[in-house]
């Protein structure tokens, strides 16, 4: 992964960040749980005509702090306002994340919106979770991985074949043992478990231009998407057609399509 990969302190926590460079404003990207700043390297590539893009590995993830003692919705807003201050001290961003990406990029902005100013959430939702095991499911999810796998193919036989599983594997981390993941299942779970409670409060009093970004094949139901723009009507939506949660991963083109409709050429969907 090319690029100039910097170490930001934030709370006693190494945060990495991939500064993929270009001219422009500031554009800083937010992976989604249990993903890391690669799987949006091309996301960032497709916009350095237009901006100064970085990509950050949010704690617990990819190459920051491993176990993060604190892995409240605090913490990680704390962390990219550090990369935005200690990085780029005259330059508010536009935030773009997806999934737990995305919640992390809203509550940042809903915090400090004088550090940011625009915002785009893809198949990202502020409502929580009305399942009270979801964490816990997720959690067992991935300590049901085997610690190493040999090699691409193994993981790929116990993954499955499917864009997410490819970016898992494409970010496995070599040991003298085998090929590990870059996170571990019980940080996972607690990062979920902040992520699900509901935000309603800070998404109705966000004063930041915000652009919604849903799949159709998504994680979330018609009801949902509506009620997002409903409890604050100032909210852009865009539907990316026949693209997963990880639209950014099956829907690359619709999805930078829609980034640069939004971003570079100020249309509205």
């Amino acid at each position: 992964m090319n690029g100039d990969r910097l170490v930001i302190r934030s709370g006693g926590v190494d945060i990495s960040v991939v500064d993929r460079g270009g001219d422009g404003p500031l554009l800083v990207l937010l992976h989604g749980l249990a993903g890391s700043a690669r799987e949006l390297i091309p996301t960032a590539d497709a916009l350095t005509d237009a901006f100064r893009v970085v990509v950050v590995d949010q704690r617990g993830h990819g190459q920051s702090t491993r176990r993060p003692h604190q892995l409240s919705r605090a913490a990680f807003v704390n962390d990219i306002v550090q990369v935005i201050t200690q990085l780029f001290p005259d330059r508010p961003a536009t935030l773009v994340g997806q999934s737990m990406g995305a919640h992390t990029a809203f509550l940042t902005a809903a915090a400090r919106p004088d550090l940011v100013e625009r915002l785009v959430m893809l198949e990202g939702h502020v409502s929580g979770s009305d399942q009270p095991d979801e964490a816990a499911r997720l959690g067992a999810f991935f300590d049901s991985w085997p610690v190493t796998f040999a090699d691409p193919e193994a993981a790929r036989a116990f993954l499955g074949e499917s864009v997410l599983a490819e970016a898992w594997i494409s970010d496995l981390e070599p040991t003298s043992e085998g090929l590990r993941r870059r996170f571990d299942a019980d940080v996972m779970q607690r990062t979920m478990e902040a992520v699900h409670e509901p935000r309603w409060t800070e998404w109705e009093g966000l004063t930041v231009p915000t652009l919604a970004v849903f799949a159709e094949n998504g994680m979330f139901s018609a009801e949902q998407k509506a009620e997002l723009i409903r409890r604050r009507p100032r909210t852009l939506r865009a539907d990316i057609p026949g693209a997963s949660h990880d639209a950014h991963l099956d829907g690359f083109d619709s999805w930078i399509g829609v980034l640069r409709d939004h971003l570079v050429n100020g249309r509205e969907r």
